[in-house]
């Protein structure tokens, strides 16, 4: 598989957004898979969902669908979708695009981060294994990464390759960089993570997009300026030749006995 990972600073203009997805795609023709930070239609603007929300069928994201079609390129794109205008319901949401340029799937983040996220967007109800590129991707939003539980299980039900797109700020740059090599080493995937940059709404973002390997070490990363990675690699072939198998060993059926226990001062 080739990936485009693309750190990038988007414009308060989803259309202007949605017009330099399509061409770095159509620059970059020879990619089976283009990765777009979290919310980069949209920017992160939480107070502004009326104007910079999109719904499926808005034209911005069907212009990247028909370059996705004409490159053959598969395309993660995140976006403030309009879930519900009327209901004031919108989800931070990843445009999942196929090669032939038809909608996959839209997932829509499940773990919201802060009381700013929570306000503004209705938290996703389930994760989305989709097929891009003839290759089973787990898509995971930013906040989604630093809990083990979301690329677990999307791995246990065949993920071959996690991607998260991400809108990470200071001051939790730190958190990232330890969750991602995590998430990879965990589930024994790669793992490609790309952030944004830039200021906007009072954050300022990170960067430090980067592809991790399935044991966990960094390919290649940014720094936090603009850039693109480029990489190939076998989400199938290249992971470890493990004698321990850790994800059939995982044990989600364990419970936890809690007893009491005077001397040790437990109640």
């Amino acid at each position: 598989m080739k990936a485009l990972l693309a750190q990038l600073k988007p414009e308060p203009d989803p259309e202007q957004n949605a017009e330099r997805v399509c061409t770095l795609i159509s620059d970059n023709g020879a990619q089976d898979l283009a990765i777009f930070p979290e919310l980069f239609l949209s920017g992160y603007s939480t107070k502004q969902m009326t104007e910079r929300s999109l719904d499926a069928s808005d034209p911005a994201l069907q212009s990247i669908a028909d370059a996705c079609g004409r490159n053959q390129t598969a395309a993660v794109v995140g976006f403030a979708e309009a879930i519900d205008r009327e209901a004031g319901a919108y989800g931070n949401s990843a445009a999942c695009f196929e090669t032939d340029g038809s909608l996959a799937a839209i997932y829509r983040k499940t773990h919201l981060f802060g009381p700013w996220e929570n306000a503004a967007f209705c938290p996703g109800a389930e994760l989305r294994l989709v097929r891009l590129s003839n290759v089973e991707v787990g898509p995971l939003i930013c906040f989604d990464a630093e809990f083990p539980e979301p690329a677990r299980e999307l791995a246990r039900h065949g993920a071959d390759l996690l991607v998260t797109i991400a809108s990470n700020m200071e001051p939790y740059g730190e958190d990232h960089l330890i969750a991602t090599r995590a998430r990879a080493l965990d589930n024994r995937r790669h793992h490609l993570y790309v952030n944004r940059i830039g200021k906007e709404s009072g954050h300022r973002f990170v960067g430090r997009s980067r592809a991790i390997a399935p044991d966990g070490s960094v390919i290649e990363e940014l720094g936090d300026d603009e850039g693109t990675i480029e990489l190939e690699f076998d989400p199938v072939g290249e992971r470890p030749d493990e004698t321990v198998d850790y994800l059939r060993l995982s044990r989600p059926d364990l419970t936890v006995s809690c007893e009491s226990n005077s001397s040790a001062g437990v109640p």
